[in-house]
């Protein structure tokens, strides 16, 4: 060993020592921080399909190839980082000495080719990545650019560090070819003997380049060891638990679909028996969130594809979700300190930690500690009420977020808290809450006007108790029932059931709203009190059936994921269809057969929970394919990328103040394409473009009608009028 070897080797051992020093204290700060949430059971179970979802989502990349370019840049700058490792453990016995090298596989000539083009793609991924970055910089006009609110710094310093480290790995080859030391042939390793060509014969400048890659890689683990919330970083390692504790590891989206329950120390909060001094109701201390929530939180690659596909985002709110995470981590995290120190607020809101525990508390520690989770700039909150409020739970972040992240329900979480316990809610929504525990609709219409929708029609429509010879019962819903639009699509889906020979019946007055909007507002309670009496409504008008058998088939999204995938939370198990897939399969079997071509140029709007929530895309397009003349003209965003259309999250009843309206938005998307007819899967979505189209002046121009509508003017063409004609709602 020479004086240089001396040198480099006890540098490179300093240096590790203080990073992994480091490094050990920071993981255990996080694993601390983590540790502060609440307790969450449901995460541990299907350990063999959370492994495979996992290896899926990182190995094969699933989440990150939606976005192609980006994607396959990132799978070789992450499989770069895990195989190259290798040679930065191989730099360790280079600064011994300028022949050393891995034991065992160091030699091996598939060893060398591998790591040579990882090195070599990972160079050009890693370029990609940083040309992207470049040319999506937050300064861009408008809200464009995805890394808005980013923390730039720490973007460019990872992807320069990786850079450094492959180049670093090539010069540490190259003077070993330069030096005759280098064991693989030219074919395996082509860049390096090139490198090599142009290097001098020095034989320290393997030890030296050895070195400094240590060092690069060394102060790296370093700058993010001093920085716990750099999630650009981080999620390198966080990102896998993350998605093996997501909570559907077999879904396609892990917080879309159902809402988790309302829970309290680990259970689904029973409100018979809940104490709000005993029991949680939502959130309302950082804290509070699950601890998979504040792994969430920690695990944020900043990567802004959630706040790029995001309507608030994309029309002016204050909502990205990728600040609201961030300003959720970086809260949790400043007041971490306080909250390790025994800290924190019991339920009535009274001091846990005695005055000599927080003696020695950092004082900013403790004025973090006093900001309110929820409130507006004077009252210092970390999420203004605005952020909350402008979100439509329509699900486009969870669905792009490549970690798995779950957004939507610690939104709702914390809305929980400010309708049951604050009260606090946008004043509007007031009287939808009120229709819904009075009337058991949002509309508050009359109950014995429920079945109105049937005045007119050429046949009977059988009600539960009046037959039990029946295979599906349609659930009409609220909308389906009360409003004038959505009358239509109801008239039509009956007449179509009719004429295909479907046996079906509904339950008349006997049904009320699926409390869908409740849940989503944060009304757990009125949510509950709705959902439990049609569990029992069903349960009875089902009696005696097996699951397979007990068929509901759903004109409005929004009941049919909350009857297909929440009433099984209080005892509801149903086979729930939406109405477009019982006629895509009708149209399939010859049972309903298309006569009159619809012509004129369609367009299909993909309702929020019906696509991306339910992963129902194709059916509502073989219906208009089968029914429409030519082919769909298809809007630029589609399928699982749709925009909404503005009234999820029950936003439907709450005013649209800040910024542009989310369905014109959508609306001038949809005129784009040139098509006359936008046809939809949901009462909400023909509501919200209605709207939209004639706020635009275009109603004489483009109609805005149910896809059932669509195909029953295909199917008797002659019968549209008396099918659609629909009463006003009254009273």
């Amino acid at each position: 060993m020479g004086s240089v070897q001396i040198v480099t080797t006890i540098l490179a051992a300093a240096i590790t020592a203080v990073a992994v020093w480091l490094a050990v204290r920071a993981v255990s700060k996080m694993v601390a921080v983590i540790r502060l949430g609440q307790p969450d059971p449901t995460r541990s179970g299907d350990k063999i399909s959370r492994t495979r979802t996992m290896l899926a989502e990182t190995a094969g990349h699933t989440r990150m190839l939606r976005w192609s370019v980006v994607g396959a840049a990132h799978w070789f700058v992450m499989v770069g980082f895990i195989v190259l490792s290798l040679l930065v453990l191989e730099a360790y016995f280079e600064v011994v000495s300028p022949t050393g090298g891995l034991p065992l596989i160091g030699g091996w000539t598939l060893y060398g080719l591998v790591t040579e083009w990882i090195g070599i793609l990972g160079v050009v991924g890693i370029g990609v990545l940083i040309a992207i970055r470049l040319a999506n910089r937050p300064n861009r006009a408008g809200r464009r650019s995805r890394f808005t609110g980013s923390t730039m710094w720490q973007g460019y310093f990872v992807e320069a560090v990786v850079l450094a480290v492959l180049v670093m790995g090539f010069l540490i080859r190259g003077f070993k070819v330069a030096t005759d030391h280098f064991e693989y042939p030219t074919w395996a390793t082509p860049l390096s003997h090139a490198v090599g060509a142009a290097l001098p014969g020095w034989e320290s400048g393997v030890s030296v380049a050895a070195l400094i890659k240590i060092s690069i890689s060394m102060v790296w683990v370093i700058v993010i060891s001093l920085n716990v919330t750099m999630g650009v970083a981080w999620h390198r390692f966080l990102a896998f638990p993350n998605i093996f504790f997501k909570r559907r590891p077999g879904a396609a989206g892990s917080g879309l679909g159902a809402l988790r329950p309302m829970m309290s120390d680990g259970k689904p909060l029973d409100f018979e028996e809940a104490d709000p001094e005993k029991d949680q109701f939502g959130v309302a201390q950082v804290e509070q969130f699950t601890w998979k929530g504040l792994l969430d939180f920690s695990t944020c690659t900043e990567c802004g594809r959630c706040q790029s596909q995001c309507p608030a985002w994309n029309t002016g709110k204050p909502l990205s979700p990728k600040l609201l995470v961030l300003s959720l981590r970086d809260h949790a995290y400043a007041k971490a300190p306080y909250l390790l120190a025994g800290g924190g607020k019991d339920l009535t809101g009274e001091e846990k930690a005695t005055a000599a525990q927080l003696a020695h508390v950092d004082v900013l520690a403790l004025a973090e500690a006093e900001k309110p989770l929820i409130g507006d700039a004077e009252s210092g909150g970390v999420i203004d009420p605005d952020v909350l409020w402008s979100c439509t739970t329509c699900g486009a972040c969870v669905e792009q977020c490549p970690v798995d992240i779950e957004h939507v329900d610690h939104i709702v979480d914390m809305r929980r808290y400010q309708v049951l316990i604050e009260s606090s809610f946008p004043s509007e929504a007031g009287v939808m809450l009120r229709n819904l525990e009075n009337k058991g609709n949002p509309w508050g219409a009359p109950q014995n006007t429920r079945e109105d929708w049937t005045k007119g029609l050429d046949f009977e429509v059988p009600r539960v108790g009046e037959t039990e010879d029946f295979e599906y019962l349609f659930w009409v819903g609220c909308a389906g029932a009360f409003e004038d639009r959505a009358k239509k699509t109801t008239r039509a889906v009956a007449t179509l059931l009719n004429e295909a020979g479907v046996s079906f019946a509904i339950l008349g007055e006997g049904e009320t709203c699926s409390g869908d909007p409740a849940r989503r507002i944060g009304n757990e309670f009125v949510f509950q009190m709705l959902a439990q009496q049609n569990v029992e409504t069903l349960n009875e008008a089902f009696e005696g059936r097996e699951k397979a058998k007990r068929k509901i088939v759903a004109t409005c999204p929004h009941c049919f994921n909350t009857l297909g995938n929440e009433y099984g939370q209080l005892g509801g198990e149903f086979e729930v269809v939406h109405h477009t897939q019982l006629l895509a399969h009708l149209v399939a079997t010859g049972k309903l057969t298309p006569v009159q071509p619809v012509d004129g140029g369609v367009t299909y709007h993909d309702p929020c929970y019906l696509g991306r929530h339910n992963r129902v895309f194709t059916p509502p397009r073989e219906v208009l394919g089968s029914a429409i003349e030519g082919e769909l003209t298809e809007m630029p965003r589609n399928s699982e990328r749709s925009f909404c259309c503005g009234a999820g999250g029950a936003r439907m009843w709450m005013e649209e103040r800040i910024g542009k309206r989310i369905n014109v938005d959508r609306v001038e998307e949809a005129m784009s394409t040139g098509a006359r007819t936008v046809a939809v899967g949901c009462p909400f979505c023909s509501t919200m473009l209605t709207d939209g189209v004639n706020g635009k002046g275009a109603g004489e121009q483009v109609e805005v009608i149910d896809v059932a509508s669509v195909l029953l003017r295909s199917v008797k063409p002659e019968q549209v009028g008396g099918a659609e004609e629909t009463t006003p709602v009254t009273g």
